[in-house]
């Protein structure tokens, strides 16, 4: 399952809504009772969570990875690396009966995509992190990605990876290119086009084509673009809804056009020159998965190095180069330009790793749906899907 595709029932997104929103009232926690006994000055070590295939290996060895085995012999500190996050709310639902119980999740580090950390953050399970301690982070961090809704100065959160919400087509097979979203509802497209199942993933660059700010987004505005891909439904242009199993429906042709992500795109490239990516004319979204320690982490000093270790330019240039999706440390690109190995150094000229002032014009951060909305906004939703 990829790391951002969420094929999200609506039981399992409803009850962690009514956990964030409608208010367990013991579920939120305290500023003064999320932080743990600290044991790193004794206990070198930290556990981190991650996502699948979301870190560089070794190309011999695949259980060594080079930039986390250059921090624990640089710091002396070991890291207990688990790919264990599979999906946003499966992974809530696993470590939320620690975190509203005041419990350890034995996990010091975690990565989850921008809008769970939102209900993290408004549950009071994560802390605030130590921005003095971590130079790197307050160097280098990309300037769009410092101030996102959700976490007024990204005090809580820091992004591992970002990435973009956009288009997706064979420009070879459709004869013509996409500029727009509204491209996506050509005749010569009907039973042609994939969107994405979940509704934090979709509904963004949905908005944007009808020339909504979704920084600013209303119910409004929500429900007209349900209507609208109602419509198309019912009139089976769109062919369906995909998780990441669109990158299979574009490669063999039987799809020409679909919402997708920009780290997958780089990899379909990779195989078919014909696959373009589209940040179109109205816009698209900037999202991230960001880093986050949960409360009472024991090794939260420790952690907090392990973050600032990957905003190194030459540390995020080298995750960067394997990962494929956008930085969140622009000056990595330099570090990479400058690669002796060509097909490295290209990695710096690619707007989907770095994306150009051009193309960030037309980047936005989306509000996030709140608590108060997701339960009626996602029953709606999964109705449309066929969740």
């Amino acid at each position: 399952m990829s790391r951002r595709s969420l094929l999200r029932a609506l039981g399992a997104g409803a009850a962690g809504a009514t956990l964030a929103g409608c208010g367990v009232p013991a579920a939120f926690v305290e500023p003064g009772d999320r932080a743990g006994h600290d044991s790193s000055a004794t206990d070198h070590t930290l556990h981190f969570a991650n996502w699948p295939l979301y870190i560089d290996t070794d190309d011999e060895d695949e259980s060594k990875r080079p930039t986390l085995d250059a921090f624990s012999k640089r710091t002396g500190i070991s890291v207990t690396y688990s790919e264990e996050i599979n999906d946003n709310d499966e992974f809530f639902g696993k470590i939320s009966p620690a975190l509203m119980n005041h419990q350890q999740t034995g996990r010091d580090l975690i990565v989850i995509s921008d809008w769970m950390a939102a209900r993290f953050v408004r549950l009071g399970w994560v802390q605030e992190m130590d921005r003095a301690k971590q130079p790197n982070v307050a160097k280098y961090l990309d300037p769009q990605l410092r101030t996102p809704a959700f976490d007024e100065g990204r005090r809580h959160s820091v992004p591992w990876q970002s990435g973009i919400t956009g288009i997706a087509y064979n420009r070879k097979k459709l004869g013509r290119e996409i500029r727009s979203t509204g491209d996506l509802w050509a005749d010569d497209l009907r039973g042609r086009v994939t969107l994405l199942s979940g509704l934090d993933e979709s509904f963004a660059l949905l908005m944007q084509g009808n020339g909504v700010d979704i920084t600013r987004w209303t119910a409004d505005d929500f429900h007209t673009m349900c209507e609208q891909v109602e419509k198309r439904v019912r009139s089976k242009h769109i062919r369906r809804f995909t998780g990441n199993d669109y990158i299979k429906d574009l490669a063999t042709g039987d799809v020409l056009a679909c919402q997708a992500y920009s780290g997958d795109v780089i990899q379909l490239q990779a195989d078919n020159p014909d696959i373009e990516f589209v940040v179109p004319e109205e816009g698209a979204e900037l999202w991230a998965e960001s880093l986050m320690i949960p409360n009472l982490a024991r090794h939260k000093r420790n952690a907090e190095k392990l973050v600032d270790h990957y905003y190194e330019p030459e540390v995020a240039a080298e995750l960067a180069a394997w990962v494929n999706y956008v930085c969140p440390v622009p000056a990595a690109r330099d570090v990479l330009a400058s690669s002796k190995d060509e097909e490295t150094a290209a990695l710096a000229e690619d707007p989907l790793i770095f994306p150009d002032d051009a193309m960030r014009e037309r980047l936005a951060i989306a509000r996030d749906i709140t608590s108060e909305e997701r339960m009626d906004f996602a029953k709606k939703w999964n109705g449309i899907v066929g969740l």
